[in-house]
């Protein structure tokens, strides 16, 4: 039993079709055919029943099934680490950020491009906090700069500064004539929000909640972008992160504070503790924290 055999049988268990397997792992389905029956056979148990027109995991099946995905992906890991055990100023950086950073991470990222030429950097969106888990342990990514309140045994979690969320306002709407609004007054507007699994979502229901107040959920969003186009026409006011708004100012739209200590939120470095990284990604971790210290 090797793990190309064992990938072979992972392949054909997800497509369920050997033809599709076989395309997938550029080989000839008779010789695929052979790989899987030769595993079932030293592993005394028939794996997948070809009995109905669509193949099927048997019992032995799901249990190989499920403890071969798990050791190809060791394996892939594996190879990552020591892939990433040579490198010192080459190679891919995987950052996973937050839609807030924008206005500060560019010009940590030149700074480190002069030190670090032949680097290239991937960044994406790493946004909830099951997210942010999952990038970080199945190695999509280096470090992510997160506002997720992550406290996993396996994950460091660096706190880096605080950012306020404000609220956002069409520029006619009646409340931006007020420098001063309560969360009350917020009731009955069509509400705005990160969808569930957002802690920034968490954060302004609680803010709600502390004032004995229930927010008029209309619309669900991923991203802050999004949620500024709907502001922009008039179908309702959201709250988000102050520096989100950084930048030049966009005239259709206001923002006002609002008096509420939940409407405050922590961003975090984070990267797993166990991990091994190239000196190259050391030092941009270092970079950040020294930034922020």
């Amino acid at each position: 039993m090797d793990l190309k055999t064992l990938n072979y049988f992972v392949t054909v268990s997800d497509q369920l079709s050997y033809s599709k397997a076989a395309q997938l792992l550029h080989i000839s389905q008779p010789s695929l055919s052979n790989a899987i029956k030769n595993l079932e056979h030293e592993v005394g148990s028939p794996l997948l029943e070809r009995s109905t027109r669509k193949i099927q995991l048997t019992d032995a099946g799901k249990i190989l099934y499920k403890k071969s995905v798990q050791l190809i992906s060791q394996m892939d890991i594996l190879k990552k680490e020591m892939e990433e055990v040579k490198l010192v100023g080459s190679g891919v950086l995987h950052i996973g950020l937050i839609e807030s950073v924008k206005h500060w991470i560019p010009k940590v990222l030149s700074e480190y491009q002069v030190r670090f030429p032949s680097i290239k950097i991937k960044l994406m969106e790493v946004l909830s906090g099951k997210d942010v888990n999952d990038s970080l342990r199945n190695y999509s990514s280096h470090v992510i700069i997160t506002n997720q309140y992550v406290f996993e045994e396996d994950i460091e979690s660096k706190p880096l500064y605080h950012e306020r969320l404000v609220l956002v306002l069409p520029k006619d709407h009646p409340l931006s004539q007020k420098e001063s609004i309560e969360i009350k007054e917020l009731e009955r507007e069509p509400f705005i929000i990160c969808t569930e699994g957002f802690q920034t979502r968490e954060d302004i229901l609680e803010a709600f909640q502390h004032e004995q107040a229930t927010p008029n959920l209309k619309y669900e969003i991923e991203r802050f972008e999004t949620a500024i186009t709907l502001v922009r026409e008039n179908l309702g006011i959201t709250i988000i992160p102050e520096n989100y708004l950084r930048g030049p100012e966009d005239e259709s739209v206001v923002w006002r504070t609002l008096d509420s200590p939940s409407l405050k939120r922590t961003v975090y470095l984070t990267y797993l503790k166990n991990r091994f990284l190239a000196p190259s990604i050391q030092v941009f971790i270092e970079d950040i924290l020294r930034r922020f210290s």
